[in-house]
């Protein structure tokens, strides 16, 4: 029986992972649960998987959990996800919040030995070395949960001591596959929302049709895998079947294929090293038809290029790039900027920052907070 904490429950990850556990009850055990406000949602799922402990963000939600649920730690806010995430008998923890938000309770857990179930991208753009580094230290696990990440490291399995010459992670190309930069000016915020092909949260969503979500799994990949930048490229694939592919140096590749859904990634890390049956139908090859493959215009999708040039340029711009992201996503879905004034601010931000060298977690706790509290402030 494994045991699993999971931060960010009633998110789409969250509510995905716990679909799995409920459909495999002799093989997981529910910890601990946390969210940000969507308290409703995570009463219905303390009653019914009966957690040890909950993580809310206002301390007014907790006090009023805690009436409610008397026989369960409750906590709040980042010092409650961080304790929740070294605490207590997990196995595992998934690590399914959005943003940086993800970065210290990521470390905790970490440095407490507990293996990570790594949905949260951003903990590996802002902090890769620094997270990495604490993973080797502690000899624990770290699973990715990403469709394309979890694609890689399958096709690596067994083919650790094989030299890489490149992997491509796929992408669907979003709702504006083929846009002019002139189109994208006139983006609205409705259009940015309908993805052809994955549910996902706003900020993802957003992220996936700026094509930023891409250039976040490419400074991602380079941490897993330990690969330069240019070793990690980017194709877009419409279907949604190949999830990504790894070349090696004798040009063969391999890849892992699957329908675009969540649980089989989630169930993958959950359960890993075994693999949990999954009762629904699988790919359909001969009604599946073609399976096609493009490149992408990095002048048109700049938020893609930006990415890789922070990673390139290593020291603190990558959390520079992921910081004023965030902001600017956030500002986006309140129609405060139009669509490609993202790329545009995160290209300026970029430009005037003055690098930390090796930063360490409070440098880039620091250096988010500056680069968010100046956007905002505009």
């Amino acid at each position: 029986m494994k045991k699993i904490t999971i931060l960010g429950s009633t998110g789409s990850i969250g509510t995905q992972a716990l679909d799995i556990i409920e459909k495999n009850p002799d093989r997981f055990q529910v910890e601990i649960l946390t969210c940000g406000r969507n308290i409703e949602l995570l009463k219905v799922q303390a009653r019914q998987f009966q957690p040890r402990a909950l993580c809310v963000e206002s301390p007014e939600d907790a006090l009023a959990l805690q009436k409610e649920f008397p026989g369960m730690e409750v906590l709040w806010g980042t010092e409650g996800l961080k304790t929740l995430a070294k605490e207590g008998d997990s196995d595992l923890v998934l690590n399914s919040l959005v943003g940086i938000a993800g970065l210290e309770p990521t470390c905790a857990a970490i440095d407490a030995g507990k293996d990570i179930a790594l949905a949260n991208k951003e903990t590996l753009v802002a902090g890769g070395k620094l997270v990495m580094d604490k993973v080797k230290a502690a000899g624990v696990r770290l699973l990715p949960v990403d469709s394309e990440h979890s694609a890689i490291f399958q096709c690596l399995e067994g083919n650790e001591n094989r030299e890489v010459e490149n992997i491509y992670l796929t992408a669907s190309g979003g709702p504006f596959r083929g846009y002019s930069l002139e189109q994208l000016e006139q983006v609205t915020v409705e259009q940015a929302l309908r993805h052809p092909n994955w549910s996902m949260g706003a900020k993802v969503t957003i992220d996936s049709a700026s094509m930023m979500n891409k250039g976040l799994e490419v400074m991602e990949a380079c941490w897993l895998f330990n690969l330069p930048p240019e070793k990690v490229r980017v194709l877009v694939h419409p279907q949604s079947i190949v999830h990504s592919m790894v070349q090696f140096k004798d040009h063969s590749v391999l890849a892992q294929l699957g329908l675009p859904d969540m649980r089989i990634p989630i169930s993958l890390a959950l359960g890993w090293p075994d693999r949990i049956p999954n009762s629904d139908e699988g790919i359909d090859f001969i009604s599946l038809g073609s399976l096609t493959f493009e490149g992408v215009d990095r002048k048109v999708f700049k938020c893609l290029d930006l990415a890789y040039k922070a990673m390139e340029a290593g020291d603190s711009y990558p959390v520079v790039l992921n910081g004023a992201n965030e902001a600017l996503v956030a500002k986006f879905l309140k129609k405060e900027i139009g669509f490609t004034d993202i790329g545009h601010i995160i290209e300026r931000e970029m430009e005037q920052h003055i690098p930390v060298r090796d930063p360490g977690l409070q440098d880039i706790l620091e250096i988010d907070k500056e680069v968010k509290g100046k956007i905002n402030a505009c």
